[in-house]
């Protein structure tokens, strides 16, 4: 049971961890004077901001009841209805906004500040982009919704909620382990890695949102 759970979480594992800005925030703050604290500091509150959503997500089904004995209930068909629904609506907005050409889309404002960054404001944005952020706000609650309704046990729905939190830090965490494994040619890796994510960032995500939009509607239409 715990596998087909973990099998439910995989895409939105995904979608959150192919997140092209957070991880191009992460390569800027690994081109600071204080790479090594902010970059582990961004990780930590990635985690946390994954693991808090999932969790408060998680209690709530749990007292409301998400599932019947192996049944889900049809409220949370519904649940997924709407962010399925949601998600296709990002994955149009996404596509939408895609550059056109050869020029370097502007980066968020904050990015531009980036290497005034101590660590405690690096944790914060790593929390902010992993909870707050709608498009991983949506994906997060997706996922554990959808492991609430396999009437795990509490323990299990840890284990569960756990893999997708690392999962969900693949991406994020790919440019700290490049730079602490690649030594003097990481910051070549690096750069190289921000300009394709920064070009083709939009494509990324609005194929991804609407794969996974279709999936959560598709999910809640056979739950119904």
């Amino acid at each position: 049971m715990i596998a087909d759970a973990i099998g439910d979480i995989l895409p939105m594992a995904v979608g959150v961890a192919l997140s092209p800005f957070p991880i191009v925030g992460v390569v800027l703050m690994l081109a600071t004077p204080r790479a090594r604290t902010n970059g582990l500091a961004f990780l930590l509150g990635w985690v946390g901001g994954l693991a808090l959503v999932g969790t408060i997500v998680l209690l709530v089904a749990g007292g409301v009841g998400a599932s019947d004995g192996a049944e889900p209930e049809s409220w949370v068909s519904v649940v997924q209805l709407v962010l399925g629904a949601a998600l296709l609506l990002l994955a149009v907005r996404q596509w939408r906004r895609r550059p056109t050409g050869e020029a370097e889309p502007p980066l968020p404002k904050w990015m531009q500040t980036i290497d005034t960054f101590a660590s405690g404001k690096a944790l914060a944005f790593g929390f902010a982009l992993a909870a707050v952020n709608p498009k991983n706000l949506l994906l997060t609650v997706a996922a554990a919704a959808s492991i609430a309704q396999t009437g795990l046990s509490s323990g299990d729905e840890a284990i569960a909620l756990g893999v997708f939190v690392v999962l969900g830090t693949l991406g994020p965490g790919l440019p700290v382990a490049i730079y602490f494994a690649a030594g003097g040619r990481a910051q070549h890796i690096l750069g190289e890695l921000r300009r394709w994510l920064v070009h083709n960032n939009v494509a990324i995500m609005a194929v991804l949102l609407l794969v996974i939009g279709a999936k959560l509607i598709g999910d809640g239409v056979a739950g119904l």
